[in-house]
């Protein structure tokens, strides 16, 4: 099965996001604040009621973490979604703050 989603991430400042596109439209976002250069706070996650049961908060949030990963970032959620995610998949918390 391919794929439907496709996640492109960008930081200016202090802020950043991964936005979700499907089909070349954007569908949904993640964003956070940059509170120190090891710290971000993720304040923010939308995606189209009409994905909803098809993954596409959870690709957004699996593409936060594994960018966490990569950069030594550690994250702290004021978002509902992501602190439920964060709840609901004990082996991201490697990366919460």
């Amino acid at each position: 099965m391919t794929d439907p989603f496709e996640v492109r991430f960008t930081e200016r400042e202090s802020r950043g996001r991964w936005a979700l596109y499907v089909e070349g439209e954007e569908r949904g976002e993640m964003t956070f604040s940059r509170t120190t250069p090891e710290l971000v706070i993720v304040d923010h996650t939308f995606t189209d009621p009409a994905l909803q049961g098809r993954g596409a908060g959870t690709r957004l949030f699996r593409e936060m973490v594994a960018w966490a990963r990569e950069t030594g970032t550690k994250v702290m959620a004021t978002c509902p979604f992501a602190l439920a995610m964060f709840d609901k998949y004990p082996d991201t918390a490697d990366v919460r703050a």
